[in-house]
């Protein structure tokens, strides 16, 4: 059955992420512009799924207007897109997603089924029902640590293990930088399918504990095939702008393996997400964004403008 636009916008579509740093953003129609020292660039809002605003960059007030009515989610980071300071707000105003997340993630047994497929997800060939996660955990351990002496040979670079310090930047070897790198970029666009489709950033089931699990859960599904590798083979050319170069390697193999478009696909199947018909409310939630919403009630679960119409009674409580 297909899934209400309102309630899961497609975001599939769109470009992954922009990052923009020592410019200044303002808007021009349904677009935003672009200033910086080598000239004017606009970029079409309705085809970008995230701008990543990095340091020296001005942003003008219409311009985030823009950006936020064709559902553009905008992130505040640090240089290279390694820190991340604050969100702007996704797509959809229903929260029927999250309501359905909050419930699985509330519930143990529930939670670990998503845990289950959100492991089989990394693995080409099946998981036995039988495993427990502290297996399930091991072999995925074997599976990246596979990935990373693989490539290693492919690229002829020493793995000396994972390191990262943000305050300590340049103290990690240049593959460690551009692991840090290029997952940044990924994450950007794990949040900005996340929100886009209604569901919380915070409510992880894997991860737990930080305002970003469930980014981090999303994450892990694809890093063994997008940035692991981009990290090595960029790595493995030099230093020189090293950073640069792997934000633009990431952009161009998310495009290429349509990772925005997985991302939705995937997590609708994990979380087996709600079809608005099936919340009882048939009223367009995205037609006024300001609008307070639905009622809720201990017997249908939401009423709709204030009046328990299901019932046929008058004016709710």
């Amino acid at each position: 059955m297909p899934k209400d636009l309102h309630v899961l916008p497609k975001v599939r579509d769109g470009w992954t992420y922009l990052y923009v740093e020592h410019a200044r953003i303002d808007r021009s129609d349904q677009a935003i512009v672009i200033h910086d020292q080598d000239g004017r660039v606009p970029v079409p809002c309705a085809t970008l799924a995230l701008l990543m605003v990095g340091p020296g960059t001005t942003l003008t007030h219409a311009a985030v207007v823009a950006l936020s009515d064709n559902g553009c989610l905008v992130a505040w980071v640090g240089e290279s897109g390694i820190r991340f300071y604050a969100q702007g707000m996704g797509e959809t105003r229903s929260s029927a997603a999250l309501i359905h997340q909050a419930r699985l993630v509330s519930d143990p047994q529930l939670r670990l089924q998503v845990v289950f497929r959100l492991y089989q997800k990394r693995f080409e060939e099946p998981l036995s029902p039988d495993l427990t996660l502290r297996q399930i955990r091991g072999l995925e351990g074997a599976r990246v640590r596979g990935t990373y002496s693989r490539l290693s040979q492919q690229y002829g670079l020493e793995w000396k293990g994972r390191y990262y310090d943000r305050q300590r930047w340049m103290q990690a070897d240049p593959l460690n930088r551009a692991l840090s790198v290029a997952n940044s970029c990924l994450y950007g666009v794990c949040h900005a399918a996340i929100v886009s489709i209604g569901l919380s950033p915070g409510l992880g089931f894997i991860h737990t504990g930080k305002m970003l699990s469930f980014v981090y859960d999303v994450a892990d599904l694809y890093k063994t095939e997008t940035t692991i590798p981009v990290a090595f083979a960029e790595a493995s050319k030099g230093t020189d702008q090293l950073e640069t170069r792997v934000r633009r390697a990431c952009r161009d193999v998310f495009h290429e393996q349509h990772l925005l478009g997985r991302i939705v696909s995937d997590l609708d199947e994990i979380l087996d997400l709600p079809d608005q018909r099936s919340t009882g409310i048939e009223t367009d939630v995205d037609s006024e964004p300001a609008a307070p919403g639905e009622l809720w009630d201990p017997a249908t679960g939401a009423v709709r403008g204030g009046r328990n119409f299901a019932q046929g009674e008058g004016e709710h409580p």
